[in-house]
């Protein structure tokens, strides 16, 4: 026997243990211990997330770095929170008394989390309607002292307003007590909707109601480990943040699910070949393991492709999101294979795949009906199909990468009512002032008359000394969180560099979603590129062929642009304000990578029956015997991604439904109908150039 042949014997040997008498024990016995372990720290996940601003930040930005120096000034490892008082008609004296008693209230047992002074009055506006009071909030990464001390400053003055005085709480500190109150609920929300749904699915797809146990007992081995590795992980310095965290629980649910369907397909399959459970389990493994792996592969090295983005989340997704996939793999090749073992041939009751009965046919049956359609015209449907998914990316005309922090809360919120109300009575700019650094040695004078001659500035005001230089207070005209005023950062930024030099820095809470809106772009057009490159080595080493990679690839892209398109034009009928800046980034990255997964399921089937019945069988077989299963894992996958759209962020809700779409439309359509017909069309070319196309090219009738 070769070397090769005695490594393949034996990674063979190591992949089927499970499925032996003795090793199912095992296999069970060790990820029982795993879990026993690491319970303790799967707690602690949700502590280790950070849910502040700066989780989200591209991390070498101008605005970064002014946060950073803003540490060296005296009071500046704070951030605004800005209280607005207002009534229509008018203040009163009695509304100034108010406002007056509750800030010496307030200050007299002052929060651990405000800096000294306190809440300190703040201008009024020119018609008299509201006034200002300002607190600075330490930041120190605590996300929850910030919510509290933000929550009860917020009680303090909704206690003490008189009647007919409106009074809300904006400001940075409240954008981000906002967000981090978001984000705590939707962790456990989304397991509970996602765990519910999963079991609904499973029930229907396997009308038991035993077997579906199963799965998901598996699915909270994956959890619990992918929890307790993702504390570790984020402890060690990743970032990990309340979305990225969403999409890791869909994931692992998503594509866990996925690999468990397959798996169990195969199962079932050689049940009724095969007396033997164990011997049974053991070909499945070896007949379905290699496309599971590969396809996880796919997905984690897309995934961590993200680890070189330069927004923050983006980049910690990589890693938890890799292994959340890697993690979901394991466990449904190993555990799975051994709970399945232990409840034998009855977990499928009623419906019992019997040694001898007859199940999913190549030759027969719905799906085979339907690969048989294609198969009389492969070339007229592949150019409708694709014709019709070109007409669906006409939706891309609409699309529009504007969302800001304040478009993205779906309900309402009390940071962005009360920043409503500045933008009726002060500049707008008011409540979440640019910070400046002009450093030393630098004519403070004509930076300072350079940017109050800047389009879009309000007011420019001297705020502190400090080692890096001067730091200035610029109140812009506009919205903080707006299109106009990112355009006025760029302005701000070339006016005062041209007066300062390169010195002179410009951040802030505009200044930070502007970088954040520009390192997003860059991120798509440097990370798409990569991401395609990897997919295309990975399927063609699986399917040691160059062509047919090509075609599948071709076909995601198609899917994924025509899935964008359709969501920008549903976006548009909900009325949100534009699409998030990452959607793009992050639908590419799960449909490309989850589309080319079922692809995978597909192919590898159809490449192991065209060795035994060439390429046109071979292809009409594994559509009609991987249709029902590959349908199934779809409509799963999409079913967990769009739990993400009920949540109450609308960048959330939009990379669900992007992504829960793309999947159907990957499923039902791409892979059912225009994959299958290119192939048909293209004929034994589609194995070029590996043995398979060098053996139909040796035949007589080639």
């Amino acid at each position: 026997m070769s070397r090769l042949a005695c490594v393949k014997t034996a990674l063979a040997r190591i992949a089927t243990f499970p499925a032996t008498k003795w090793g199912k024990w095992i296999v069970l016995g060790a990820w029982i211990l795993i879990l026993v372990g690491l319970f303790p720290l799967a707690a602690k996940f949700e502590s280790a997330q950070s849910n502040e601003p700066s989780s989200f930040l591209p991390g070498t930005a101008e605005s970064v770095t002014v946060l950073d120096l803003q540490e060296q000034f005296p009071g500046g490892d704070v951030t605004p929170a800005v209280a607005v008082a207002q009534r229509e008609g008018g203040l009163t004296p009695a509304d100034r008394t108010a406002l007056a008693q509750v800030a010496s209230s307030f200050n007299a047992s002052l929060p651990s989390g405000i800096e000294p002074p306190g809440l300190m009055p703040g201008p009024v506006s020119a018609d008299g309607s509201a006034q200002l009071l300002i607190a600075n909030v330490k930041v120190d990464g605590d996300s929850d002292l910030l919510l509290e001390d933000v929550t009860k400053l917020r009680d303090d003055l909704a206690a003490a307003a008189p009647p007919g005085l409106v009074v809300k709480v904006t400001g940075p500190a409240g954008i981000s007590a906002d967000a981090i109150e978001v984000f705590s609920g939707i962790n456990t929300n989304l397991l509970l909707a996602t765990v519910l749904l999963v079991f609904v699915l499973l029930l229907i797809i396997y009308r038991s109601p035993v077997f579906w146990v199963l799965p998901l007992i598996a699915l909270g081995f994956a959890e619990i480990t992918v929890r307790g590795l993702g504390y570790l992980i984020a402890d060690a310095g990743v970032i990990v943040n309340g979305q990225s965290a969403g999409i890791l629980l869909v994931l692992v649910f998503g594509s866990g699910t996925d690999y468990a369907l397959l798996l169990t397909a195969r199962y079932r399959e050689e049940l009724r070949r095969t007396e033997d459970t164990h011997a049974a389990m053991a070909i499945a493994i070896r007949r379905a393991g290699p496309a599971i792996v590969a396809s996880a592969g796919t997905v984690i090295a897309a995934l961590l492709c993200l680890s070189i983005a330069e927004v923050n989340g983006t980049a910690g997704l990589g890693p938890i999101g890799a292994l959340g996939v890697a993690i979901a793999m394991l466990v449904m090749i190993t555990a799975l294979p051994a709970l399945l073992l232990l409840g034998g041939r009855w977990a499928f009751w009623p419906f019992i795949p019997r040694y001898g009965s007859t199940g999913s046919s190549e030759t027969q049956g719905w799906w085979r009906r339907v690969a048989d359609r294609v198969g009389r015209r492969p070339r007229a449907t592949w150019v409708t199909t694709a014709v019709i998914l070109g007409v669906c990316c006409l939706g891309l005309l609409s699309y529009s990468p504007s969302l800001t922090s304040a478009d993205d809360f779906r309900g309402e919120v009390q940071s962005i009512q009360g920043q409503e109300m500045i933008n009726s009575a002060f500049p707008a700019g008011a409540s979440a002032p640019t910070s400046v650094i002009v450093p030393p040695g630098v004519d403070q004078e004509a930076v300072v008359a350079a940017m109050t001659a800047t389009p879009g500035v309000n007011a420019v005001s001297k705020t502190a000394t400090g080692p890096p230089g001067v730091l200035y207070d610029v109140t812009l005209d506009d919205p903080p969180y707006s299109g106009a005023a990112y355009a006025t950062i760029d302005a701000l930024r070339a006016s005062a560099k041209a007066a300062g030099g390169d010195g002179v820095l410009v951040g802030g809470p505009t200044a930070t979603e502007a970088d954040l809106d520009a390192a997003s772009q860059r991120d798509l057009r440097l990370l798409i590129p990569i991401v395609l490159i990897v997919v295309v080595i990975i399927l063609a080493l699986l399917l040691r062929a160059i062509a047919a990679p090509l075609i599948l690839i071709a076909t995601v892209i198609l899917s994924f642009l025509a899935s964008l398109g359709i969501a920008c034009l549903i976006f548009d009928v909900w009325g949100f304000a534009g699409e998030s800046p990452a959607l793009a980034l992050f639908g590419f990255i799960f449909l490309v990578a989850l589309g080319v997964d079922y692809n995978i399921f597909l192919m590898a089937r159809v490449r192991e029956e065209t060795a035994q019945h060439g390429t046109r069988e071979g292809m009409l077989r594994g559509l009609a015997v991987t249709g029902g299963v590959i349908t199934s894992a779809g409509v799963v996958l999409a079913g967990t991604f769009g739990v993400l759209a009920v949540l109450p962020l609308v960048s959330i809700t939009q990379i669900g439904f992007l992504v829960a779409f793309g999947v159907l439309l990957d499923t039902l359509i791409v892979r059912t109908l225009l994959v299958p017909a290119i192939v048909l069309d293209v004929g034994d070319r589609t194995w070029w150039p590996s043995e398979l196309w060098r053996r139909a090219t040796r035949r007589p009738d080639s």
